[in-house]
């Protein structure tokens, strides 16, 4: 049954959904490679670019306060054959606005192809909607352009203001546009090359690694053909095959990963998470706090017919002392598992915000066999 107070709803939610998560079955389930593992080459690249959103209904930047945006607005200008040097001081307008462009360079794009693109506001402006933004050359890394966007933008945002109120929903200040930019050249890359390609593990572990190495040995790979060489590298010997069949092969086998015992703390919204491996030693748990409830009812006192008495408010007050007396001492044997841990704290009814003092107080104690980590 719920408490009466809608206050501790959120609380209990959350108390149960970390109680459904314990109860789960702790033996991990085999994943692909694919899942777990990036390789070599095949990995995306970061593109940014500077440039100007136009066609805003007066949201734009300020061009009296944004420096950038006037200057680069007088520049862009000139390269069309609009001299407007002379008269920067009279330029006032509020359908401009200098924005940041960024874009994830997909592996083996190539020319011609197209990408997303995100923009984001870098000056005063207040909304994006509406915009179009104009050629915007996208550098990577190395200073070469790779990319070139332009396009209407999209926000997805709401935003209105009244007199006496405002609403907004989104961010009006960021926008995106679906397909915007064009690749206008390739990242360099051989993959078949190579002799050798490096599979990167997601989560470093040795464990994992050597599983890694030894499935695809046994699998496609080929006896001796894979290889651990540290906790998140392993070694992959083409040894002349297609390197495209050999590793479309390679990243549908499974394995089973294996991960340290971790607690992951978030005391801000009072989130915990409990990887399957933390175990606890004999400890035991009480808790329990003095709760003083008080409560005022006034009440009203009224003078009898012609008793020329006055109507007053006679105060009552009800205090109400909760020591929690029901809370028993609770024991936790040597070894138990996430869901033993769980089960027996949640049968002290211990709350999210008390399981966090609970664990701390655990580790410090030296009975938690896991790392604990407070974000």
């Amino acid at each position: 049954m719920l408490p009466a107070n809608p206050c501790r709803i959120p609380k209990m939610l959350v108390a149960a959904a970390i109680w459904l998560l314990a109860v789960l079955p702790a033996a991990a389930q085999p994943v692909r490679i694919k899942d777990i593992a990036d390789f070599e080459g095949i990995r995306e690249n970061q593109l940014v670019g500077y440039g100007l959103v136009v066609g805003l209904p007066g949201t734009g930047d300020r061009l009296r306060t944004a420096v950038f945006t006037r200057q680069t607005l007088i520049g862009m200008l000139e390269r069309l054959g609009v001299n407007t040097r002379d008269q920067e001081q009279r330029l006032d307008t509020r359908n401009v606005a200098a924005v940041m462009v960024t874009a994830n360079l997909p592996p083996f794009a190539q020319p011609g192809s197209r990408i997303d693109v995100s923009v984001s506001a870098l000056g005063d402006a207040t909304n994006l909607t509406g915009g179009t933004l104009l050629v915007t050359p996208l550098l990577a890394a190395d200073g070469e352009v790779y990319a070139v966007a332009q396009g209407s933008v999209a926000t997805g945002a709401i935003a209105a203001r009244g007199a006496g109120a405002s609403i907004q929903r989104g961010v009006p200040t960021s926008a995106r546009i679906s397909s915007g930019a064009i690749v206008e050249r390739a990242v360099p890359f051989r993959l078949g090359a190579r002799d050798e390609l490096r599979i990167a593990l997601r989560n470093p572990d040795l464990t994992t690694a050597r599983r890694v190495a030894a499935v695809i040995n046994q699998g496609a790979g080929g006896a001796g053909s894979a290889r651990a060489t540290d906790p998140r590298t392993v070694v992959l010997s083409l040894r002349g095959r297609d390197p495209v069949t050999l590793l479309a092969d390679i990243e549908q086998l499974r394995v089973t990963p294996d991960q340290p015992a971790r607690v992951i703390i978030e005391e801000a919204s009072g989130t915990i998470v409990m990887g399957a491996n933390v175990r606890v030693s004999t400890v035991a748990i009480a808790q329990g706090n003095l709760t003083i409830r008080i409560t005022e009812t006034p009440q009203v006192s009224q003078p009898g017919p012609l008793s020329n008495g006055e109507t007053v408010v006679v105060p009552r007050t009800q205090i109400e002392i909760d020591d929690q007396r029901e809370r028993r001492l609770g024991v936790l044997t040597q070894s138990v598992t996430l869901a033993e841990l769980v089960r027996g704290l949640n049968s002290l009814g211990v709350g999210p915000r008390d399981l966090i003092t609970i664990l701390q107080s655990i580790k410090a104690a030296g009975a938690l066999q896991a790392d604990l980590e407070v974000r």
